[in-house]
């Protein structure tokens, strides 16, 4: 499976093309819509928020609610739009229009100043506004329909705040995954822990209230993944390579860890590895999961455990020092609507992220033009398994 994504922050639509997704999946504008609700709710969102209420539109690859094994097309309008029509105009418009919002003042830590250098632009709104973390909405779609193939297949993907700034939750807090999840739906912050999250919401406000933002780490778990997903024969093969470019390439990622993750460095081997045990009715299994599900850059089917750092978000309310990129005189940043922190906004688009990157290694292992042609490969891959 592959896809591509288009639009701009401020643009009339945006737009994904999906490719190689088997026919006969059930599929609805409702299983994509919830999703998109997720990634738009935690506590420290922004005011666009309120205006963009995401729903898709499903124009292509689907017929009588399944899919049809051809490219599946999927548009999101933006309601903003409304506002920015002559800003962002396809069309040529009076350059007084485009000097009155010209963007000349870069953020520290945004992609406002390479991606101007890079394609020679003058005004950096042509940068922002493919830059922007509205790009991730497509993303969230994308990644709806990848849960809809592995719960087909018995995989659910799921996500959980584990710090927001300096505020972390509970590491005694310990839930079933299924438990846990539902409790990180109902919380404002995806936080399991009651304490921690009233801590994180007072944190947040504080940010707020200082002009600044937050950033924090989440967890990503997927459950039911077969053994033997991804392949240790070469570099561009490996599952957690893939899944590890993949959230990296989320705005604001900085960091990847499977299982212990970056703890490791500090333990002993001993420490470390997940022994193996081989049960009658089960087959072989792992004692523990301190890996992360991933071994030589395939499943081992525990569950796919990792967790990503994200950084405070560029745009602040009280703007850093920066230049503007006409006069070269020193200046304060230009300051964009934008949120205080987005870490469960995050959390929710990394889990669709992972999701797939999971979905494209199981359609890519097994035969799958056709979501039954896919059961049967990967039940007869379980049956294995368990035998071997």
């Amino acid at each position: 499976m592959r896809f591509l994504t288009a639009g701009e922050s401020h643009g009339p639509k945006l737009t994904a093309i999906i490719e190689g997704v088997p026919a006969g999946l059930m599929l609805s504008v409702e299983d994509i819509n919830l999703q998109l609700v997720r990634r738009q709710k935690g506590y420290g969102r922004g005011n666009r928020m309120k205006i963009e209420t995401d729903k898709v539109e499903i124009t292509s690859g689907v017929r009588h609610g399944k899919t049809l094994g051809s490219p599946i097309t999927l548009v999101v309008e933006n309601k903003d739009w409304v506002n920015w029509q002559k800003i962002m105009s396809v069309e040529p418009v009076a350059e007084d229009d485009i000097a009155k919002r010209a963007f000349t003042r870069p953020r520290p830590g945004h992609a406002d100043i390479a991606g101007g250098i890079k394609y020679g632009h003058r005004d950096l709104r042509n940068v922002l506004e493919r830059a922007s973390a509205r790009e991730t909405t497509m993303r969230v779609v994308i990644g709806a329909v990848a849960q809809k193939v592995l719960k087909e297949i018995g995989v659910e993907v799921y996500s959980f705040v584990r710090e927001i700034g300096e505020i972390k939750q509970d590491p005694h807090v310990e839930l079933d995954i299924v438990e846990g999840a539902a409790l990180a739906e109902n919380s404002p912050v995806r936080c399991i822990d009651p304490f921690a999250e009233q801590k994180m919401i007072a944190a947040i406000d504080q940010a707020k209230k200082n002009g600044d933002t937050l950033g924090g780490i989440f967890e990503i778990i997927a459950t039911g993944m077969p053994v033997g997903i991804g392949s240790y024969v070469h570099f561009d093969r490996k599952l957690d390579a893939k899944i590890a470019a993949a959230v990296m390439s989320i705005q604001a990622i900085k960091g990847v860890g499977f299982g212990l993750g970056f703890e490791m460095g500090r333990l002993h081997g001993s420490q470390v590895q997940d022994e193996i045990t081989w049960e009658s009715k089960t087959g072989i299994e792992r004692k523990t999961n301190k890996l992360g599900g991933m071994e030589g850059g395939m499943t081992t089917g525990m569950p796919i455990s990792l967790h990503a750092v994200m950084k405070p978000i560029s745009t602040l309310y009280k703007p850093l020092h920066s230049i503007d990129i006409d006069t070269k005189e020193s200046s304060l940043a230009t300051v964009e609507r934008s949120d205080t922190c987005a870490v469960p906004a995050a959390a929710v688009i990394a889990e669709n992220v992972v999701a797939w990157e999971l979905a494209v290694a199981v359609v890519e292992q097994f035969y799958s033009d056709t979501m039954e042609t896919l059961k049967a490969s990967v039940a007869a891959q379980r049956q294995y398994a368990r035998e071997y």
